[in-house]
Protein backbone atom coordinates (compact mmCIF):
# COMPACT_ATOMS: atom_id res chain seq x y z
CA UNK A 1 0.00 0.00 0.00
CA UNK A 2 1.28 3.77 -0.92
CA UNK A 3 1.43 6.36 1.80
CA UNK A 4 1.89 10.42 1.72
CA UNK A 5 3.61 11.94 4.01
CA UNK A 6 3.31 14.77 6.16
CA UNK A 7 6.04 17.03 8.75
CA UNK A 8 8.36 14.12 7.58
CA UNK A 9 11.26 14.91 9.56
CA UNK A 10 13.84 12.07 9.86
CA UNK A 11 11.50 9.63 8.97
CA UNK A 12 10.79 7.82 11.94
CA UNK A 13 7.04 7.41 11.07
CA UNK A 14 7.63 6.80 7.68
CA UNK A 15 9.89 3.84 8.70
CA UNK A 16 7.79 1.94 10.88
CA UNK A 17 5.39 1.84 8.00
CA UNK A 18 7.67 0.32 5.08
CA UNK A 19 8.57 -2.12 7.69
CA UNK A 20 5.42 -2.91 8.00
CA UNK A 21 4.85 -3.02 4.25
CA UNK A 22 4.03 0.21 3.53
CA UNK A 23 5.94 2.66 0.64
CA UNK A 24 6.25 6.15 0.83
CA UNK A 25 5.30 8.11 -2.88
CA UNK A 26 5.16 11.31 -1.74
CA UNK A 27 6.18 13.17 1.35
CA UNK A 28 6.44 16.81 2.60
CA UNK A 29 8.85 18.48 4.74
CA UNK A 30 9.58 22.30 5.30
CA UNK A 31 12.93 22.70 7.44
CA UNK A 32 15.72 22.49 5.17
CA UNK A 33 17.83 21.56 7.18
CA UNK A 34 16.04 17.96 7.26
CA UNK A 35 15.54 17.33 3.47
CA UNK A 36 19.27 15.71 2.62
CA UNK A 37 18.32 13.42 5.57
CA UNK A 38 14.66 12.11 4.40
CA UNK A 39 16.28 11.89 0.46
CA UNK A 40 19.17 9.62 1.97
CA UNK A 41 17.11 7.24 3.66
CA UNK A 42 13.73 7.76 1.02
CA UNK A 43 15.40 8.05 -2.47
CA UNK A 44 12.28 6.82 -4.31
CA UNK A 45 10.11 9.17 -2.49
CA UNK A 46 9.08 12.52 -3.79
CA UNK A 47 10.00 15.12 -1.59
CA UNK A 48 7.93 18.27 -1.39
CA UNK A 49 9.84 21.26 0.17
CA UNK A 50 6.91 24.25 0.34
CA UNK A 51 4.96 24.68 3.16
CA UNK A 52 2.10 22.35 3.55
CA UNK A 53 -0.08 25.87 3.41
CA UNK A 54 0.92 26.45 -0.08
CA UNK A 55 -0.31 23.00 -1.00
CA UNK A 56 -3.20 21.35 -2.98
CA UNK A 57 -4.28 17.81 -2.71
CA UNK A 58 -4.60 17.77 -6.72
CA UNK A 59 -1.05 18.02 -6.22
CA UNK A 60 -0.51 14.67 -4.93
CA UNK A 61 -0.15 11.44 -7.41
CA UNK A 62 -2.86 9.06 -7.64
CA UNK A 63 -3.48 5.93 -5.98
CA UNK A 64 -2.66 6.63 -2.27
CA UNK A 65 -3.67 4.56 0.77
CA UNK A 66 -3.43 6.58 3.40
CA UNK A 67 -1.99 9.75 4.93
CA UNK A 68 0.89 9.76 8.26
CA UNK A 69 2.03 12.77 9.93
CA UNK A 70 2.72 14.75 13.20
CA UNK A 71 1.71 18.08 13.00
CA UNK A 72 4.10 20.43 14.72
CA UNK A 73 3.67 19.94 18.58
CA UNK A 74 5.18 22.66 20.26
CA UNK A 75 1.71 24.77 20.67
CA UNK A 76 -0.06 22.15 22.80
CA UNK A 77 3.34 20.56 24.59
CA UNK A 78 3.30 21.49 28.41
CA UNK A 79 6.88 22.90 28.04
CA UNK A 80 6.05 25.35 25.21
CA UNK A 81 3.96 28.48 24.96
CA UNK A 82 0.58 26.52 25.40
CA UNK A 83 -1.36 28.55 23.09
CA UNK A 84 -2.85 25.49 20.84
CA UNK A 85 -4.86 25.68 18.32
CA UNK A 86 -4.14 30.26 18.32
CA UNK A 87 -0.52 29.60 17.48
CA UNK A 88 -0.31 29.43 13.55
CA UNK A 89 2.03 25.85 14.13
CA UNK A 90 -1.59 24.71 15.91
CA UNK A 91 -3.48 25.98 12.50
CA UNK A 92 -1.28 23.23 10.74
CA UNK A 93 -3.56 20.84 12.06
CA UNK A 94 -6.36 22.25 9.97
CA UNK A 95 -4.17 22.32 6.67
CA UNK A 96 -3.73 18.43 7.53
CA UNK A 97 -7.14 18.34 7.43
CA UNK A 98 -7.71 19.92 4.51
CA UNK A 99 -5.79 18.02 2.73
CA UNK A 100 -7.36 14.73 3.81
CA UNK A 101 -10.85 16.30 2.70
CA UNK A 102 -10.00 16.89 -0.78
CA UNK A 103 -8.09 13.41 -1.34
CA UNK A 104 -9.82 11.28 0.76
CA UNK A 105 -7.26 8.98 1.44
CA UNK A 106 -8.47 4.90 2.73
CA UNK A 107 -6.87 6.11 6.35
CA UNK A 108 -5.10 9.02 8.01
CA UNK A 109 -2.46 9.02 11.15
CA UNK A 110 -1.93 12.17 13.33
CA UNK A 111 0.25 12.01 16.05
CA UNK A 112 1.01 14.44 18.73
CA UNK A 113 1.97 15.29 22.17
CA UNK A 114 -0.31 14.57 25.66
CA UNK A 115 -0.54 18.16 26.38
CA UNK A 116 -3.48 18.26 22.62
CA UNK A 117 -5.25 15.86 25.97
CA UNK A 118 -4.88 19.16 28.63
CA UNK A 119 -8.01 20.60 29.56
CA UNK A 120 -6.88 23.74 28.13
CA UNK A 121 -6.97 22.19 24.71
CA UNK A 122 -10.49 20.38 25.35
CA UNK A 123 -12.49 22.02 23.12
CA UNK A 124 -9.72 22.46 20.16
CA UNK A 125 -9.08 19.07 20.34
CA UNK A 126 -12.91 18.16 20.10
CA UNK A 127 -12.80 20.56 17.38
CA UNK A 128 -10.27 18.76 15.37
CA UNK A 129 -12.28 15.27 15.99
CA UNK A 130 -15.52 16.54 14.67
CA UNK A 131 -13.82 17.75 11.62
CA UNK A 132 -12.27 14.52 10.88
CA UNK A 133 -15.92 12.85 11.15
CA UNK A 134 -17.43 15.85 9.40
CA UNK A 135 -15.18 14.67 6.02
CA UNK A 136 -15.84 11.51 6.15
CA UNK A 137 -13.69 9.50 8.56
CA UNK A 138 -14.81 7.13 12.13
CA UNK A 139 -12.06 8.61 14.07
CA UNK A 140 -9.98 6.55 17.27
CA UNK A 141 -7.12 7.90 19.58
CA UNK A 142 -5.26 6.80 22.24
CA UNK A 143 -2.79 8.16 24.20
CA UNK A 144 -0.04 5.52 24.17
CA UNK A 145 3.47 4.73 26.32
CA UNK A 146 6.09 4.09 23.31
CA UNK A 147 7.67 1.54 25.83
CA UNK A 148 5.20 -0.67 25.96
CA UNK A 149 5.68 -1.36 21.85
CA UNK A 150 9.22 -2.19 22.07
CA UNK A 151 10.90 1.01 22.46
CA UNK A 152 13.90 1.97 25.36
CA UNK A 153 12.32 4.47 26.05
CA UNK A 154 9.41 6.39 28.36
CA UNK A 155 7.23 8.47 25.77
CA UNK A 156 3.63 9.13 25.77
CA UNK A 157 2.06 10.15 22.50
CA UNK A 158 -1.39 10.71 21.46
CA UNK A 159 -2.37 8.85 18.10
CA UNK A 160 -5.17 9.60 16.09
CA UNK A 161 -6.38 7.24 13.52
CA UNK A 162 -8.94 7.71 11.22
CA UNK A 163 -11.05 5.01 8.33
CA UNK A 164 -12.73 6.63 5.67
CA UNK A 165 -16.99 6.20 6.96
CA UNK A 166 -17.32 3.71 3.53
CA UNK A 167 -14.84 0.91 4.46
CA UNK A 168 -17.20 0.33 7.69
CA UNK A 169 -13.98 -0.04 10.15
CA UNK A 170 -13.53 1.51 13.53
CA UNK A 171 -9.96 0.79 14.28
CA UNK A 172 -8.48 -1.37 16.80
CA UNK A 173 -4.91 -0.16 18.87
CA UNK A 174 -2.78 -2.72 19.04
CA UNK A 175 -2.18 -3.96 22.19
CA UNK A 176 1.14 -3.89 23.92
CA UNK A 177 4.12 -6.15 22.67
CA UNK A 178 4.98 -7.46 26.09
CA UNK A 179 8.69 -6.71 24.63
CA UNK A 180 10.27 -4.00 27.68
CA UNK A 181 13.50 -3.17 26.36
CA UNK A 182 16.23 -1.36 28.70
CA UNK A 183 19.42 0.96 27.66
CA UNK A 184 21.91 -1.94 28.29
CA UNK A 185 19.88 -3.88 25.38
CA UNK A 186 20.30 -0.75 23.39
CA UNK A 187 23.07 1.04 23.54
CA UNK A 188 25.76 -0.55 25.91
CA UNK A 189 27.42 -2.38 22.40
CA UNK A 190 28.17 1.52 20.96
CA UNK A 191 31.69 2.37 21.68
CA UNK A 192 32.88 5.97 22.91
CA UNK A 193 31.74 8.48 21.06
CA UNK A 194 33.03 11.89 20.07
CA UNK A 195 32.76 15.02 21.28
CA UNK A 196 31.67 18.28 19.77
CA UNK A 197 30.23 22.42 20.80
CA UNK A 198 27.02 21.84 19.70
CA UNK A 199 26.79 25.40 17.31
CA UNK A 200 29.48 25.19 15.47
CA UNK A 201 29.50 23.51 12.09
CA UNK A 202 30.89 20.03 11.75
CA UNK A 203 31.84 17.64 9.04
CA UNK A 204 30.42 13.92 10.31
CA UNK A 205 30.28 12.23 6.83
CA UNK A 206 33.40 10.15 7.35
CA UNK A 207 32.79 8.93 11.00
CA UNK A 208 32.61 5.34 11.05
CA UNK A 209 29.45 5.12 12.83
CA UNK A 210 28.28 7.88 11.47
CA UNK A 211 26.38 10.38 13.93
CA UNK A 212 27.68 8.76 17.13
CA UNK A 213 29.08 12.39 18.84
CA UNK A 214 27.78 14.02 21.71
CA UNK A 215 27.09 18.10 22.53
CA UNK A 216 29.57 19.42 24.52
CA UNK A 217 28.20 22.70 26.87
CA UNK A 218 27.19 23.81 29.96
CA UNK A 219 23.71 22.59 31.74
CA UNK A 220 20.84 25.17 32.55
CA UNK A 221 19.52 25.45 35.94
CA UNK A 222 16.01 24.00 34.44
CA UNK A 223 17.91 20.86 33.15
CA UNK A 224 19.42 20.54 36.88
CA UNK A 225 16.01 20.83 38.37
CA UNK A 226 15.70 17.32 38.37
CA UNK A 227 17.30 13.82 37.99
CA UNK A 228 18.42 13.11 34.46
CA UNK A 229 20.05 9.62 34.26
CA UNK A 230 18.24 6.45 33.97
CA UNK A 231 20.36 3.10 35.13
CA UNK A 232 21.12 0.60 32.73
CA UNK A 233 18.59 -1.56 33.58
CA UNK A 234 15.82 1.16 32.87
CA UNK A 235 13.99 2.83 29.45
CA UNK A 236 15.57 6.26 28.85
CA UNK A 237 13.64 9.16 29.80
CA UNK A 238 12.15 10.86 26.52
CA UNK A 239 14.31 12.03 23.72
CA UNK A 240 13.27 15.43 23.29
CA UNK A 241 14.27 17.77 20.03
CA UNK A 242 16.88 19.98 22.06
CA UNK A 243 20.23 18.67 22.24
CA UNK A 244 20.40 20.35 25.36
CA UNK A 245 18.09 18.54 27.09
CA UNK A 246 19.25 15.16 26.00
CA UNK A 247 19.63 12.15 29.16
CA UNK A 248 22.69 11.71 30.45
CA UNK A 249 24.35 8.39 29.65
CA UNK A 250 23.81 5.63 32.06
CA UNK A 251 27.26 5.38 32.86
CA UNK A 252 27.42 8.13 35.30
CA UNK A 253 25.60 7.75 38.96
CA UNK A 254 21.86 9.27 39.64
CA UNK A 255 22.02 13.00 40.30
CA UNK A 256 21.67 13.79 43.68
CA UNK A 257 18.94 16.37 45.00
CA UNK A 258 20.71 19.15 47.31
CA UNK A 259 17.28 21.19 47.91
CA UNK A 260 13.83 21.97 45.92
CA UNK A 261 13.72 21.32 42.41
CA UNK A 262 17.40 21.74 42.53
CA UNK A 263 19.88 18.13 41.81
CA UNK A 264 24.03 18.66 41.24
CA UNK A 265 26.48 15.30 39.80
CA UNK A 266 28.50 13.04 41.97
CA UNK A 267 31.41 15.36 42.64
CA UNK A 268 33.94 12.46 42.41
CA UNK A 269 32.43 10.92 38.89
CA UNK A 270 32.20 14.24 37.07
CA UNK A 271 34.05 12.56 34.21
CA UNK A 272 31.02 10.40 33.79
CA UNK A 273 28.33 12.55 33.13
CA UNK A 274 27.86 13.19 29.71
CA UNK A 275 24.82 13.73 27.03
CA UNK A 276 23.48 11.03 25.25
CA UNK A 277 25.19 11.41 21.09
CA UNK A 278 23.20 11.43 18.57
CA UNK A 279 23.45 7.94 17.70
CA UNK A 280 22.34 6.77 21.06
CA UNK A 281 19.32 8.82 20.74
CA UNK A 282 18.38 6.97 17.63
CA UNK A 283 19.04 3.42 19.25
CA UNK A 284 16.66 4.94 21.71
CA UNK A 285 14.32 6.01 18.52
CA UNK A 286 14.53 2.42 17.08
CA UNK A 287 15.87 4.09 14.17
CA UNK A 288 18.64 1.07 13.04
CA UNK A 289 22.79 2.15 12.23
CA UNK A 290 21.70 2.21 8.45
CA UNK A 291 19.54 5.46 9.13
CA UNK A 292 21.86 8.19 8.44
CA UNK A 293 21.06 11.29 9.54
CA UNK A 294 22.82 14.36 7.64
CA UNK A 295 23.51 17.98 9.09
CA UNK A 296 26.17 20.51 9.69
CA UNK A 297 25.30 21.40 13.63
CA UNK A 298 24.72 18.63 16.02
CA UNK A 299 21.77 20.45 17.28
CA UNK A 300 19.73 19.49 14.11
CA UNK A 301 20.73 15.98 14.40
CA UNK A 302 19.18 15.87 17.88
CA UNK A 303 16.13 17.84 16.83
CA UNK A 304 15.16 15.63 13.92
CA UNK A 305 15.53 12.64 16.51
CA UNK A 306 13.69 13.87 19.32
CA UNK A 307 10.99 15.08 16.64
CA UNK A 308 10.58 11.72 15.22
CA UNK A 309 7.77 9.17 16.15
CA UNK A 310 10.14 5.80 17.55
CA UNK A 311 10.36 3.31 14.54
CA UNK A 312 9.12 0.29 16.71
CA UNK A 313 6.05 2.16 17.62
CA UNK A 314 4.98 3.27 14.30
CA UNK A 315 5.88 -0.18 12.91
CA UNK A 316 2.55 -1.68 15.30
CA UNK A 317 0.76 0.72 14.50
CA UNK A 318 0.90 0.62 10.50
CA UNK A 319 1.00 -3.11 10.96
CA UNK A 320 -2.43 -3.17 12.90
CA UNK A 321 -3.74 -0.53 10.03
CA UNK A 322 -2.75 -2.97 7.14
CA UNK A 323 -4.66 -5.95 9.17
CA UNK A 324 -7.65 -4.13 9.41
CA UNK A 325 -7.77 -2.66 6.18
CA UNK A 326 -7.15 -6.38 5.23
Amino acid sequence: MKIASFFSGGGGLDLGFHLAGFQTIWANEYDKTIWATFRKNFPDAHLETRSLTELSFSELPSGVDGFIGGPPCQSWSAGGAKRGIEDPRGQLFFDYIKMIKGYQPRFFLAENVPGILAPRNEEAFERILGRFQDIGYDVSYKQLNAYDYGVPQDRKRVIIIGMRKDLEIKFDFPEPSGLKLDLRSSISDLPEPKSCVGNEANDFADEELQNHEYMLGGFSSMYMSRNRVRGWDEPSFTIQAGGRHAPLHPQAPKMVKVGEDKFEFVQSELSLYRRLSVRECARIQTFPDSHIFIYNRILDGYKMIGNAVPVELSRHLASAIKAQLS
